[in-house]
């Protein structure tokens, strides 16, 4: 700014308004000469000044104007919302009884999940048929203990009365499996013989073997079950061909753990089939085996609405160990119906764990804004999704902080979603640059200038 092209007549104008002379107000007489010279001179000072300070500000102002500070941009963040998963549809049987324990994931299913986490119809005792052989062989083992999954224990020589087992349980329809007189196995052949193709003599056979009689193996049979908790199991001979063997869900669930914790019923529960001299070849009655993750352990039946089968299984969701998973169907309408059921349960439970997507890689949570007119995008920096149980809660935390440069990429802060044990973090960047402002604009905006 100069005075460059400014008259004489303009300064003395400039001047002249300020001596209140040159309009004076209606009605007040005129001012003394000598007082109108005073105040022309004064006026012709001030003019003079204000001249002069043009001259020598006009350098000064446009120095202030182009190195003056300005506003940091303005900063508006939303923290995105926490995305839900979709809940489990956990496939429970329609008929019967069921129930479910999972162990290695009480920080997804919470703490019960272990004991019974899950079940379905009542708790109340069923007939359990031949899943008792699987009670006769721990009561066994627990008179007999083998030492780990190598032993093959005492040899057991069968009379002519165990010989006779043969045609006995033959008349009464049970499964049974060659036994001849005078012939010998270790006792893991005699329970291997029980347990996989479960043939009722050899569970009789062995039972007396052990305790002498079967009056002595029943009181054992109930003192064992008193000591590890089982008061809602009922054992009264040790085939399951009598309906008065009865458990319920809950206890059987327990029994699944102590049996699949022995080493040598979970490797027998887990044979498919065996030969064995004797009883030669004999095929798993648990076709589920190699299914759905199954392993073990035994099936039961007396007929329509009787079908059961005590189940574990390993069962693979994207953790770090595959779940333990014991179950119990108790009343199936056919062995078929409780198969399927057993797999629907297991596939159902898989399904529950699934990787939630939380964040999309350029997904816009904000942005800068300055008053010259630049902006920049505020975004999350990669893709990001977090495994979950079900359509257990997921919280979202955000942490930001003020950028060095603004520009394009750089890390401003972090986002962190958590469901259960889980979590996981992605940057949040910045997508444009903020630009400086022109000369012009700082020139011509004055009043947004020294900002901090």
């Amino acid at each position: 700014m100069t005075t460059q092209g400014r008259s004489a007549t303009e300064i003395s104008a400039f001047a002249d308004w300020f001596s209140d002379d040159q309009n004076p107000s209606p009605g007040r007489p005129p001012a003394d000469p000598r007082m109108r010279r005073a105040r022309r001179r004064r006026g012709w000072l001030v003019a003079v000044v204000v001249v002069l300070l043009m001259f020598g500000s006009a350098g000064g102002y446009t120095w202030w104007a182009l190195t003056a500070p300005v506003s940091a941009p303005t900063a508006d963040v939303q923290q995105p919302d926490a995305p839900v998963g979709s809940a489990a549809d956990l496939a429970l049987p329609l008929d019967g009884a069921a129930a479910v324990s999972v162990s290695g994931a009480d920080e997804y299913l919470g703490a019960g999940a272990s004991g019974v986490w899950l079940t379905s119809g009542t708790d109340e005792p069923r007939s359990i048929a031949s899943i008792t052989k699987l009670v006769t062989a721990l009561v066994v083992l627990d008179e007999k203990p083998l030492d780990g999954a190598d032993d093959e224990g005492p040899t057991i020589t069968f009379s002519e009365a165990d010989h006779d087992l043969y045609d006995a349980y033959y008349v009464r329809g049970a499964t049974i499996a060659a036994m001849p007189a005078g012939s010998s196995m270790s006792l893991r052949d005699a329970l291997s013989a029980m347990l996989i193709p479960s043939a009722s003599n050899y569970a009789e056979a062995v039972s007396t073997w052990a305790f002498g009689s079967q009056g002595a193996f029943v009181s054992a049979t109930r003192r064992w079950l008193a000591d590890n908790g089982l008061s809602s199991t009922t054992i009264v001979e040790p085939t399951g061909l009598s309906a008065r063997n009865t458990s319920t869900p809950t206890d059987l669930v327990a029994l699944g753990k102590l049996a699949a914790a022995d080493p040598t019923i979970a490797e027998i529960a887990a044979t498919p089939s065996l030969s064995v001299p004797g009883p030669g070849r004999m095929v798993n009655t648990n076709s589920l085996l190699g299914s759905g993750g199954i392993t073990g352990l035994k099936t039961g039946n007396l007929g329509p609405g009787t079908f059961s089968l005590l189940y574990t299984a390993s069962v693979d969701v994207g953790i770090a160990e595959p779940l333990s998973v014991t179950g119990i169907m108790l009343g199936g309408g056919s062995r078929e119906s409780v198969n399927r059921s057993a797999v629907a349960l297991l596939d159902s439970i898989r399904a529950g764990f699934h990787e939630v997507p939380v964040a999309t890689r350029g997904e816009e949570i904000g942005g800068y804004s300055t008053p010259w007119g630049s902006s920049a995008r505020i975004v999350v920096g990669e893709d990001a999704s977090l495994l979950t149980w079900s359509d257990t809660p997921i919280t979202v935390t955000m942490e930001t902080k003020t950028p060095t440069a603004y520009e394009a990429g750089e890390v401003v802060g972090t986002i962190t979603w958590s469901a259960g044990p889980n979590t996981v973090t992605a940057p949040v960047v910045i997508e444009g640059s903020i630009t400086a402002p022109t000369e012009w604009w700082r020139l011509t905006h004055p009043g947004e200038l020294g900002g901090e």
